[in-house]
């Protein structure tokens, strides 16, 4: 059975589209912990979880295609000064 795969420039975009969620998903995490409005705090909650759940639905259309990066296993030095 053939495995369809994704053409170059989708690939890309997939990968566009993955970096830009995991962004979005990082600030709504990260400003949960400035606001105090329990409305607003309550409606960032829902956001993380529909962008959790659009990045695990990329990841999969991602699998198709034709060539992928391995993610290293260690992680850099951050620089801090």
């Amino acid at each position: 059975m053939d495995r369809q795969t994704l053409a170059a420039h989708e690939s890309l975009e997939i990968h566009e589209a993955l970096n830009f969620k995991t962004l979005c998903l990082a600030k709504s995490k990260l400003m949960q912990g400035i606001v105090f409005d329990q409305d607003l705090k309550a409606l960032m909650q829902k956001d993380v979880e529909q962008t959790t759940q659009a990045i695990a639905e990329l990841q999969a259309v991602y699998e198709k295609a034709p060539f992928q990066v391995p993610v290293p296993q260690n992680r850099p030095t951050p620089i801090l000064n």
